[in-house]
C-alpha cells in the first residue's frame, strides 16, 4: 500500500464544451453522490474512503469565465496542490481542464503516462475553431512532449483526422468495439488517469452531454481501474453533466467512481 497524501480538487468549468454546458455543476453534485445514503463509503480494494483522512477536500477553484485566464488559474492550482504534497483526485468539469492539469505536472513528478479513458479521442487539432476545446486536450498534452504515452480505452468515435493524430503521436486505442480487458501500458512508467465518464455507455449514464452508444459497462470499467498496479500520481474525473441526468442515475455511478479513484490512489498512489 502506498502512503500517498491524497488531495481532492473541484474545477467547476464547462466554457469549453462544444454542445451542452452543465459538466461546471459537477463536483458538487459528485460530492452529494459520494456522501448519500444509498450507499456505504467502501470502495472494492477494500478501503473506507469516509474513514479520517483518507483523502483531504481542497474545495474548488473559482476559476474565471475568460478560457485563457481559467488555464493559468488550473495549472497554477494544481501546481499548488503538487508542491504541497498531494497525489490529486481532480474532478469537473468539462475535458480541456485535464490540459492544464498535466501542463502543472512537468518538473514536479518524474516522467509519466497517461491512461484516458473515453468514447472520444479528443485529438482534435482544433474543434470549431478552438484549439483549446474540450476536444483537443490530448493534442496540446501531446505537442508539448507533456507525456511519455498516452492510451486511451473505449474509443467508439475516430474519424479520419483523429486516426492521422494518433498515428502521428504514437497514441495507443483500444477501441470499445476491440476491447478485451488488456491494456497495453509502458511496464515501470507511473500513470495518470484521465476518465470521461461517456467511456460508459449511456445506458450506464445518461447524465452527459455527449450519449454515444456501444461503450463500456459500468463493471468492465471499475474492473479496468481495480487491474492497475503501477504507481498512479493523479488522476482526474470529467464531463459529468448533472443537468443531462435521469433519476440520479449517473450520480450514482460519479459517486462509485470517485470512491474507486480514491482506493486506487490509496493502494498504489505514487
Amino acid at each position: 500500500m502506498s502512503k500517498a497524501k491524497i488531495g481532492v480538487l473541484g474545477l467547476p468549468w464547462d466554457g469549453a464544451s462544444s454542445y451542452l454546458k452543465g459538466t461546471a455543476d459537477a463536483p458538487q453534485a459528485i460530492r452529494q453522490a459520494f456522501q448519500s445514503p444509498h450507499s456505504n463509503q467502501w470502495s472494492e480494494r477494500g478501503f473506507d474512503i469516509g474513514a479520517p483522512g483518507a483523502f483531504t477536500d481542497l474545495g474548488d477553484l473559482v476559476l474565471s469565465a475568460d478560457p485563457a485566464t481559467c488555464r493559468r488559474q488550473v495549472e497554477s492550482g494544481i501546481a499548488d496542490v503538487l508542491d504541497h504534497g498531494f497525489t490529486p483526485l481532480v474532478f469537473g468539469g468539462d475535458h480541456s481542464l485535464s490540459y492544464p492539469v498535466l501542463r502543472a505536472f512537468k518538473g514536479r513528478r518524474p516522467a509519466f503516462q497517461v491512461l484516458h479513458f473515453d468514447a472520444h479521442s479528443d485529438l482534435y487539432d482544433d474543434f470549431e475553431g478552438d484549439r483549446y476545446s474540450h476536444a483537443c486536450p490530448f493534442a496540446r498534452v501531446l505537442e508539448e512532449g507533456l507525456v511519455q504515452r498516452l492510451t486511451q480505452v473505449g474509443i467508439r468515435t475516430m474519424n479520419d483526422h483523429q486516426r492521422a493524430q494518433a498515428s502521428r503521436f504514437g497514441v495507443r486505442v483500444h477501441y470499445a468495439s476491440q476491447w478485451s480487458g488488456d491494456i497495453d501500458l509502458l511496464p515501470g512508467v507511473p500513470i495518470y488517469v484521465s476518465l470521461d465518464v461517456d467511456v460508459l455507455d449511456p445506458a450506464f449514464a445518461p447524465g452527459i452531454s455527449h450519449r454515444e452508444p456501444g461503450g463500456l459497462s459500468t463493471r468492465q470499467l471499475i474492473d479496468a481501474l481495480r487491474g492497475i498496479d503501477a504507481p498512479v500520481i493523479g488522476a482526474d474525473l470529467v464531463e459529468y453533466n448533472p443537468r443531462a441526468d435521469v433519476a440520479g442515475q449517473t450520480g450514482a455511478v460519479m459517486g462509485k467512481l470517485f470512491k474507486e479513484l480514491i482506493g486506487l490512489l490509496i493502494e498504489v498512489g505514487a
